[in-house]
């Protein structure tokens, strides 16, 4: 395919417009946002990066987290991803990090997560919208409670708490404090500053 003048001039414009500017930034200092809803397109752009960073070099990367939460099975990958890669992790929570957002927040080393102070934690157990007849419902119940059990594992193996007080605290929506957090053994130190990571 041959460009005109003009038309390659436009192409060239895109490709250096601002968001590009902003991904180029980003990768150069080894930074990752997880921002919004988790589902399939961000564990795949994320985990892109994640690999393309460890590609480049040993050195540490650094995830920013702030979400909703989202599809469990998205979060395991971005969460399975940052335990593959040879680079340490180190996590910032910002805003909320929540569901499935704290799974992915809970896979860095504790001394790797951090939080800034206005920055508030989620857990809860999984949920799901049944359809069908009922096989399909009770299959689909069964497998919402294996999920529930393993995050529930997970948590527990991440935090040191107990797992009994883990299934407790997950059966309702159970919301922290950055402090509260800590606390739960979910953040390792609470930052203002880039200077303190």
């Amino acid at each position: 395919m041959t460009f005109t003048s003009s038309e390659k001039d436009t192409d060239d414009a895109k490709d250096s417009g601002p968001a590009n500017l902003v991904a180029e930034k980003l990768f150069k200092s080894r930074a990752v946002t997880v921002f919004g809803e988790i589902n399939d397109k961000i564990a795949r752009t994320v985990t892109e990066k994640l690999l393309a960073l460890a590609g480049e070099s040993d050195e540490t990367i650094f995830v920013y987290i702030s979400s909703p939460g989202g599809h469990v099975e998205s979060g395991d990958v971005v969460y399975d991803m940052i335990k593959f890669i040879k680079p340490q992790v180190k996590v910032i929570g910002t805003g909320w990090v929540a569901s499935a957002a704290t799974t992915i927040y809970l896979a860095a080393k504790k001394e790797n997560r951090f939080a800034l102070p206005n920055t508030r934690f989620l857990v809860h157990q999984p949920s799901g919208g049944s359809r069908g007849d009922a096989t399909d419902i009770k299959i689909q119940a069964d497998e919402i409670v294996k999920t529930r059990a393993r995050i529930n594992q997970l948590i527990a193996d991440e935090t040191g708490q107990p797992l009994d007080r883990v299934a407790k605290d997950t059966d309702r929506d159970y919301w922290m404090t950055v402090e509260e957090a800590t606390d739960y053994g979910i953040v390792g130190s609470v930052v203002s500053s880039i200077t303190e990571i």
